[in-house]
């Protein structure tokens, strides 16, 4: 398709020198042999696939571009200009990723810090994120996710259980001290650790 577009372009031109003509120049997304395309369009083009995909963090477009073997103030002209705009925004993704971790995965606020790190969000945009994680909802997540997975459980000795969650909750970034809690507070109800 972009070869007969070129080769169309290239006889117009051909013919319209033959007539004197001028004509326009060939559309910025049509490469044209020898004629080098604008670093800035590239790297637009590039973000803007990568936005399309999924959202992500302004370091990790950097990375995108990085790899692309894009200057580094292109990079940074462009993502500045789509930072204006609002099309690169690491509060707006923190604060997406926070509550969709939250939500699919159960993780806890130690959790989401190391994947927001991870994805390149600056410290303290991550930690005014965080700082809107209610404790209290966390602990309640923490209760959901033991009582789920104690159901698998069923069977096992007190202690392995309570090992199994322990290493659960801490794989999900809960403080240990709610994570006994909760722990504890489950297996006490539970009818097969009940004393007769």
């Amino acid at each position: 398709m972009a070869r007969a577009l070129e080769a169309q372009l290239t006889a117009r031109s051909a013919a319209a020198a033959k007539r004197g003509k001028i004509t326009a120049p060939p559309p910025p997304d049509v490469a044209v042999e020898g004629v080098e395309p604008d670093a800035h369009d590239v790297a637009r083009q590039i973000v803007l696939r990568q936005l399309t995909n999924a959202p992500k963090s302004r370091a990790q477009l950097e990375q995108a571009l990085a790899k692309r073997d894009c200057d580094p103030a292109v990079a940074a002209a462009v993502l500045d200009r789509l930072e204006g705009v609002g099309l690169v925004d690491d509060e707006a993704y923190a604060g997406m990723l926070v509550r969709s971790q939250q939500a699919g995965r159960g993780l806890a606020r130690r959790a989401l810090a190391q994947t927001l790190r991870q994805k390149g969000v600056a410290d303290d945009v991550a930690e005014s994120v965080l700082d809107e994680v209610d404790p209290a909802a966390e602990e309640e997540r923490a209760r959901e996710l033991v009582e789920k997975r104690l159901r698998r459980l069923h069977g096992l000795d007190a202690v392995v259980q309570q090992r199994r969650l322990a290493g659960m909750l801490a794989r999900k970034g809960y403080p240990s001290d709610v994570s006994m809690r909760v722990i504890r507070d489950a297996t006490a109800v539970t009818p097969e650790h009940q004393r007769d």
